[in-house]
């Protein structure tokens, strides 16, 4: 039955955001402090996370392909059980051939198809599929063999982990940077999108940090998927910027009309905190559903999205944020106009009259 409309005065009604918002606005120093610590302590957890997933270890329950290559571990367990595929220049097949089965690691190698002037050659380590004695038995046919390529199941998990631990240098600077330049242009500041900025990326951290107390412990996982920490940071950042612009947005455009900065926080969290939490649930109850698939690579996904934005929307938006904003005044807005406006004092309190019939 509320109806928000721009530029109208907000009821005053006790609500929970407007419980949230005075105990952040009493105290913002011990908030923010408190909050700052609680996120750093989540965020260590990412340290538990588990290694890289193995293409047996994908599916939340065993499927007949991976309970078959188990079966052949144990009956062959001198040798791999799942081959390393190389390509070669058909002309070069023999050579190739010898150099592979010189290398160390290698159990046996024979010679496969051949077509358009290349040949396939099957190699089986005597390591098992994707352990450290495989991938350094991949490394070594690719460090020996030029002018081949080595491939197959492990090598490609190989390739996957480099390529997104290249994509996070890459892509999450560039991601921040675009955010941080299109938060300044809309606030007319530095100082408020460097606090939402920072925000999303705690709120990434201690959300990877739970997945790492949960994914191995409870959950029973043995590794993670590579592209996890890339996929839900631009997930949580996306997610996490939309929220802050509702809280921010609102808070400067009740700074323009006169509001002191406490205020014009505490008005900001209880008028969007609605929006916020609504959007929060909804989007959280959206991704855990992401749990209930039988790949762990979707689990995971979905429970660090799912986890990501509840911190958000309860802690770091309502807490963190607008204590931050409280804590740092007119600062907030520096280096733009709203900066360099005077705080006005609070005006005290007129003392109560006594009606004369009191007298």
């Amino acid at each position: 039955p509320l109806v928000p409309r721009y530029g109208s005065t907000p009821k005053a009604r006790r609500s929970l955001f407007t419980a949230m918002g005075s105990s952040a606005g009493r105290r913002p120093l011990t908030v923010l402090a408190g909050g700052a610590v609680l996120l750093g302590a989540l965020a260590l957890g990412a340290f538990n996370l588990p290694g890289s997933l193995k293409q047996q270890d994908s599916f939340t329950s065993k499927p007949d392909a991976v309970a078959a290559m188990e079966t052949l571990g144990k009956a062959y367990p001198e040798r791999g059980t799942q081959p390393i595929t190389v390509i070669t220049p058909q002309g070069r097949a023999d050579e190739t051939l010898a150099s592979i089965r010189g290398t160390r690691g290698v159990d046996s190698a024979r010679e496969g198809r051949t077509g358009d002037g290349w040949t396939e050659i099957s190699v089986l380590a005597t390591a098992p599929p994707q352990s450290a004695g495989e991938t350094a038995t991949i490394e070594a046919l690719r460090e020996q063999l030029d002018g081949s390529y080595v491939g197959g199941p492990s090598a490609e998990q190989l390739d996957l982990k480099d390529t997104n631990a290249r994509d996070r240098l890459v892509v999450v600077p560039i991601v921040l940077l675009s955010v941080l330049l299109i938060l300044v242009a809309l606030l007319r500041s530095l100082v408020a999108p460097l606090i939402l900025v920072a925000a999303v990326v705690a709120v990434w951290g201690a959300a990877l940090g739970i997945g790492g107390l949960v994914f191995g412990p409870v959950f029973g996982f043995e590794g993670t998927d590579p592209g996890l920490g890339l996929l839900s940071f631009v997930f949580l950042v996306a997610l996490g910027v939309d929220y802050g612009i509702f809280l921010m947005h609102r808070m400067r455009e009740e700074s323009l009309k006169g509001a002191e900065p406490a205020s014009a926080a505490l008005t900001a969290l209880r008028t969007t905190g609605g929006v916020i939490a609504s959007a929060g649930l909804v989007l959280a109850a959206t991704f855990a559903v992401l749990t209930n698939m039988p790949m762990v690579q979707l689990v995971e996904l979905g429970f660090v999205i799912a986890v990501g934005v509840l911190l958000d929307t309860f802690l770091v938006r309502t807490y963190l944020v607008t204590s931050a904003s409280v804590a740092l005044g007119r600062k907030v807005w520096w280096p733009g106009a709203l900066s360099r406006e005077p705080e006005r004092p609070v005006p005290p309190k007129e003392p109560e009259r006594v009606p004369a019939a009191a007298h």
